[in-house]
């Protein structure tokens, strides 16, 4: 499990605890850690030792639609769970704010070209 550093966790901002994704989503806590094992969601360890998973990784009680694409394509290209975590919450002067808010945006394509070209 990877632990992200302080000024990642306070970029994140709004975090969410397996038992409340499984509430939003309407699911046993038994799917939310299917959906992190297979990398449809994305949850690290927080500097005070908690697990959580972003807020902003869900729409009501959906994932946010493009993530698990863009979480693929960054652990194809070699990125770590804290490594994904921060490029997806780091501001790119390119893109709307952060590309977590692009994909939530419905911006997909263009942030998963950004992360593709970070692998070449």
């Amino acid at each position: 499990m990877a632990q992200i550093d302080p000024p990642t966790d306070a970029t994140v901002g709004h975090w969410l605890t397996v038992s409340e994704v499984a509430e939003q989503l309407g699911v046993p806590v038994s799917r939310v850690k299917q959906m992190l094992r297979d990398h449809k969601l994305l949850g690290v360890e927080r500097p005070d030792g908690s697990f959580a998973v972003p807020a902003a990784f869900l729409a009501g009680n959906q994932v946010v639609r493009g993530l698990h694409g863009t979480l693929t394509l960054l652990f194809d290209c070699g990125f770590s769970d804290a490594e994904a975590m921060r490029w997806l919450f780091t501001a790119d002067d390119s893109l709307p704010g952060s590309p977590i808010e692009a994909i939530a945006a419905h911006r997909c394509t263009e942030v998963n070209r950004r992360a593709q070209a970070l692998a070449l």
